[in-house]
């Protein structure tokens, strides 16, 4: 009896260091998200709020003088996830499009940055919606390997792509002149149109598998439907195939071979570093400021 009584004290004291340990783990990933949010906040005011707006509603001071409206983060809409249309975004999906930005728009990306500092900010988006409190979002889609690019691919590529409805916006050579392009919105209420698809880059990426993940999530809050249920992978492939067949152009280049809004959006970032906005990391620092930025990576090149 002794030696089980023994025995049991020895499991409670087990369990209850256990039981500290873990407790000490929580506290410690407590204070780690707190000054990790903390740095987000005082990352996001320096760097992101003169577009998005201090609120996160996407009315910051300079938002007027863009014609592709800055997000509002408060909605938990992001366009460009990896996972199912309506589905709130995965962490990786907000690093990645702060790290790359949005090609042809004012959103460029912020490589300035550093990894810490980018995932920093990650946190201090979400806490704009209570969205994410609420929900969890749903898995990344996947990804298949690419089957290799031929002729008879490219042709199934454009019989879905009309089967689709894609020529209703984005008209039936893919240049952004559909029927139904005039008067379409985003759930914000702002004047949206259709991606000239003959036009490189595109703002999704510069990759196929780009195209495909846009495909097959398609882009909450604007008209951009998915196709995950509505055709098999092999067709969403042959799709991509097809849209980057008629990708023949390029956007016309401004300064530093910025692409559409992105040289507004180079004007504004300036605006904000030689105002002093970015702190310690500010344009003129030789700690990886604005003007260290590797322009080729910014671009995703």
């Amino acid at each position: 009896m002794k030696t089980i009584l023994v025995v049991a004290v020895g499991v409670v004291l087990i369990l209850g260091l256990l039981t500290v340990e873990k407790r000490r783990d929580d506290v410690a990933g407590l204070a780690w998200a707190e000054e990790d949010l903390k740095l987000g906040e005082k990352i996001y005011q320096e760097n992101c709020a003169a577009c998005h707006g201090d609120k996160g509603d996407g009315k910051g001071p300079q938002a007027d003088r863009l014609s592709i409206k800055p997000r509002n983060f408060t909605t938990g809409i992001y366009k460009f996830r990896s996972n199912p249309s309506g589905s709130l975004p995965l962490d990786q999906d907000i690093f990645r499009t702060i790290s790359r930005g949005v090609r042809g728009t004012s959103m460029l990306a912020q490589l300035q940055l550093s990894e810490q500092e980018r995932w920093a900010v990650v946190h201090s988006l979400k806490a704009f919606s209570k969205r994410f409190k609420e929900e969890k979002p749903g898995k990344a889609i996947a990804v298949p390997t690419a089957p290799p690019a031929n002729p008879k691919l490219v042709a199934l590529g454009k019989r879905k792509y009309e089967e689709g409805g894609c020529a209703q916006c984005h008209g039936s050579n893919g240049r952004g002149d559909g029927p139904s392009a005039e008067g379409l919105k985003d759930d914000w209420g702002n004047p949206i149109s259709p991606s000239d698809l003959t036009l490189k880059p595109f703002k999704s990426g510069p990759n196929p598998e780009d195209l495909y993940r846009t495909l097959s999530t398609g882009l909450n809050g604007t008209p951009m439907p998915s196709y995950a249920a509505s055709f098999s992978a092999n067709e969403r492939w042959a799709l991509v195939f097809y849209i980057l067949s008629i990708a023949t152009r390029e956007k016309p280049r401004g300064m530093m071979g910025l692409v559409g809004e992105e040289v507004e959006g180079m004007r504004v970032d300036m605006r904000a570093a030689m105002a002093g906005m970015m702190g310690s990391r500010g344009m003129m620092k030789q700690d990886g400021g604005m003007m260290n930025r590797n322009m080729k990576d910014m671009m995703g090149r």
